[in-house]
């Protein structure tokens, strides 16, 4: 449903997108992750039809976004950065004038509107300006306004931004409903965003793409992939534990005295811990499978091609 081909775009000799392919389908979440100014929003700009490419191609619902840019336009819901609003409209007088302009009127406008309040929870501050809503609220409303007319392509630029812990949940929540036919992109700095509701990752330096995978593909990039994390309740002999068979590395956190066996490459270790644990009665609280750590992957992809 979206094509991309060596997308480009510069501001004078400020070089923002840089050759940027990929195709996304419908049930995709994709979240573009990347550092502050790696191109990110700026890539959603070009998707949407609001700023023009340097150079490159944009097919969507295929059709080109060049040529045929005001029908592509209102299968997309767009939630941009900041999401500006008319501050002295009330949310209910904003959500209904964002109705009209899609084209609603009547029965089927009161429909949309109340339909999208429901989703959004935005019922106890309908009567509110829009300027005294809280940053959280601020959100959520943005968030309305590109669901309303029910698009088939959701451009979210960073949705979860100063949100509450609930809040962040029920947004995610919500995702993972809207994608079951729908494509969803997500910019966002938050990885933990990109686990919750994600099934792809793009992650973007310096304009470039330099990871198109799954989360799971992602994590696997970690080091501590697969590796057995143990908590002791006091502290115990574990110098047979580096010699396991499989056994890659051990390391031991000084801060909390965790102990944590990389394994070997392709070796799966977590057997053998377990029964040198039964066997020698190790006073072990807790033992985990590490699932992979995003932070560290991700500075090591970005910061390869930001130190060049």
């Amino acid at each position: 449903m979206i094509s991309v081909k060596n997308l480009y775009k510069s501001f004078g000799n400020v070089v923002a997108v840089d050759d940027l392919s990929f195709d996304i389908k419908p049930g995709e979440v994709v979240g573009f992750l990347g550092p502050n100014g790696a191109g990110k929003s700026t890539t959603m700009k070009m998707l949407t039809g609001f700023l023009p490419p340097s150079s490159g191609e944009i097919s969507i619902f295929n059709m080109s976004l060049k040529n045929q840019a005001r029908a592509i336009k209102q299968g997309i819901g767009y939630l941009p950065e900041g999401a500006p609003a008319y501050g002295d409209m009330t949310t209910l007088q904003f959500l209904n004038f964002i109705a009209q302009i899609r084209g609603y009127s009547g029965n089927e406008k009161k429909e949309r509107v109340k339909e999208v309040i429901g989703k959004v929870e935005l019922q106890d501050v309908l009567d509110k300006p829009i300027d005294n809503l809280s940053k959280g609220f601020k959100r959520r409303v943005g968030l309305a306004q590109a669901l309303i007319h029910d698009p088939q392509i959701l451009i979210l630029d960073e949705p979860t931004d100063g949100l509450d812990p609930n809040q962040k949940h029920q947004v995610r929540r919500l995702i993972q409903n809207l994608a079951k036919d729908k494509i969803v992109i997500i910019s966002t700095h938050i990885l933990e965003e990109v686990s919750a509701v994600c099934n792809r990752v793009m992650i973007i330096a310096k304009g470039k793409l330099l990871f198109n995978g799954t989360p799971d593909e992602l994590n696997r990039r970690s080091k501590y992939y697969g590796a057995v994390t143990l908590r002791f309740s006091y502290k115990a002999d574990i110098s047979e534990l580096a010699e396991l068979d499989g056994v890659a590395e051990m390391q031991v956190n000084p801060e909390n005295g965790d102990v944590t066996l990389f394994a070997e490459p392709d070796k799966q270790i977590l057997h053998l811990v377990t029964a040198h644990i039964q066997r020698c009665k190790l006073p072990v609280d807790s033992l985990n499978i590490e699932q992979g750590r995003l932070d560290d992957v991700f500075r090591e992809i970005t910061q390869l091609e930001t130190n060049k």
